[in-house]
């Protein structure tokens, strides 16, 4: 069966082995970076290709956000020091901070003013959220022996059960998720 370009730049394809629960949000946030990528090097006048990217950006991140903060955070807080907690926290306003602009995209369409703008804003805050998640969180939970296998086969559940609500046609459909 051909994918279709939105199907291709979806981070779901579904591994031989299981990945732990590290190796499947950083996969998650490459996917959403080769989005964001394209989206920079589209043509200003080409409103589909922009419009497409970012629903499906919204999407991802949206799914992204719902697995952290369903599981992956609460974990976080169990196994970690205390004075590691206020990073999960800061993690969770981070997130709150994106579902805002992702909240933006239901009525700003391509080629309005200010949505290029809206998109770069999103860009920077999730790039920001990445790198501190892949510096400092990340290795703090590989450190902490957390089963991050099992954890990261109920990611990849809870992640596979949300994707399954996207519905296949066209339009910003994130807000069905919740």
């Amino acid at each position: 069966m051909p994918t279709t370009p939105t199907q291709a730049t979806t981070a779901t394809s579904h591994p031989a082995q299981t990945q732990d629960a590290i190796e499947l949000l950083m996969d998650d946030h490459r996917a959403v970076e080769k989005l964001f990528d394209a989206f920079e090097k589209a043509k200003d006048d080409d409103v589909e290709a922009k419009s497409a990217l970012v629903r499906r950006a919204c999407e991802e991140l949206t799914v992204h956000a719902m697995i952290e903060e369903e599981l992956l955070y609460p974990a976080a807080q169990d196994v970690l020091d205390e004075s590691d907690r206020p990073d999960v926290e800061e993690a969770y306003v981070e997130h709150y901070l994106v579902k805002v602009l992702i909240d933006k995209f239901t009525t700003l369409k391509a080629g309005e003013p200010g949505f290029d703008a809206t998109f770069k804003v999103m860009r920077e805050m999730v790039q920001h959220h990445i790198e501190e998640e892949e510096t400092d969180l990340f290795p703090k939970l590989r450190k902490s022996g957390a089963d991050l296998n099992a954890l990261g086969e109920k990611l990849m559940q809870r992640k596979e059960e949300l994707e399954a609500k996207i519905p296949k046609d066209a339009g910003d459909n994130t807000m069905r998720l919740h």
